[in-house]
């Protein structure tokens, strides 16, 4: 969003309508505030009342400029409480667009996937919100696991999206609920096999106003899709085809941040094709160019890890950590004790996971997860 989206000239009209604020998630100052918005994934978009401070819409995950720039215009709509201005039958929707916003902003997800059912059936066929309505249900089901209801509102929304940015996210939540659904579920084939086909339709069109980094979701998908069939050789033909539209991305950014946005997502595609070592020359190049950031040496101690160079993989983490702090140090303490495993030395990757298992339970509200500590417990537990 910072290398693509947020720079646009576009965004100018808007400069001056809100007071705006980046939130950084990983300060221990900031985790009253992560708690108070119910923040539980990256990125997150709130406008807030001026009034009361309550979150009058919430946008997760990344945006094109249309959605962003539609997503402030219903923000502020949402502030002035001017929804019910519209005429019927559209007043309808908009209310229940209103009460849906609101529980959705207080994460109250139930109630917030309800209301929001409530307000796409008063819709009228050209309701303005009905994109915005459909993404954020899809994600209040996800909250609940309600994989049924995701495909059956993905397959109903598709037609209506088509040949938009949303699209991208029906299609790809319609395959990721359908892959999750079990087994014995009737139709669960006969929706993998829909949706893969509406992904590819989607990656297929390239007219779409669509972020590399949501192209690159839809490869995703479809390789959990393939690795879910037990089709290796199409999972295979998936990644390469992932890796090679990241590849070519990267080749058109303009700046080193712009250039690093493709580096998480084409280290995950080399990894998936067995060929760690093709991510070090970008992850070098990275580490080069933007020196204060943790992030590529955390990725080269992955890609060193992948490729069994134990102790280069350890002088990577050294430098990550040197600049990181806040949650995400976690993840990076797990590739470590993975490193000291690969030495065999079992002693410092147990005291490893041990300072990780501090460090997590120290961490205040907003920011501790009892998941994270579960799973780094379950890693002690495992290390002889």
């Amino acid at each position: 969003m910072r290398a693509y989206v947020f720079t646009d000239p576009a965004l100018t009209r808007q400069a001056g309508r809100f007071v705006w604020l980046a939130l950084d998630s990983e300060k221990e100052a900031n985790a009253p505030e992560n708690k108070r918005l119910g923040l539980r994934a990256l990125p997150t978009f709130f406008v807030l009342d001026p009034t009361d401070e309550r979150v009058a819409i919430r946008w997760v995950g990344g945006a094109s400029l249309a959605q962003l720039s539609k997503l402030l215009d219903d923000g502020a709509t949402a502030v002035a409480a001017s929804y019910d201005a519209a005429p019927a039958p559209r007043a309808r929707a908009d209310q229940a667009l209103e009460r849906a916003d609101q529980l959705y902003g207080a994460g109250d997800y139930a109630a917030a996937s309800r209301a929001y059912a409530e307000a796409l059936r008063a819709a009228p066929p050209d309701w303005p919100h009905y994109a915005r309505a459909v993404e954020a249900r899809l994600y209040a089901l996800s909250e609940s696991d309600s994989n049924a209801a995701i495909v059956t509102l993905a397959r109903a929304a598709y037609p209506h999206v088509a040949g938009t940015a949303s699209a991208a996210s029906v299609a790809g939540s319609g395959l990721d609920a359908a892959v999750q659904l079990p087994d014995s579920t009737p139709g669960r084939a006969a929706a993998i096999a829909e949706f893969e086909g509406r992904c590819r339709e989607v990656l297929a069109n390239k007219k779409l106003s669509l972020a590399g980094d949501d192209r690159s979701a839809l490869y995703i998908s479809l390789l959990d899709a393939r690795h879910d069939a037990k089709d290796d050789a199409g999972a295979r033909q998936v990644a390469e085809q992932w890796a090679a539209m990241l590849e070519a991305e990267a080749a058109k950014a303009k700046t080193p941040d712009a250039r690093a946005v493709y580096d998480p997502h084409r280290l995950s595609a080399y990894l998936e094709l067995g060929e760690p070592e093709r991510a070090i020359p970008m992850l070098e190049a990275s580490e080069r160019d933007l020196p204060n950031d943790y992030n590529p040496p955390a990725r080269l101690a992955i890609a060193y890890r992948a490729m069994k160079r134990w102790r280069d993989g350890l002088a990577a983490s050294d430098r990550a950590f040197a600049k990181s702090y806040g949650p995400r140090q976690l993840g990076m303490y797990q590739v470590r004790a993975d490193l000291y495993l690969g030495l065999g030395d079992s002693t410092a990757a147990r005291h490893t996971i041990e300072r990780a298992i501090g460090f997590a339970d120290s961490l205040p509200p907003g920011q501790r997860s009892e998941g994270q500590l579960a799973t780094l417990r379950k890693k002690l537990a495992a290390i002889q």
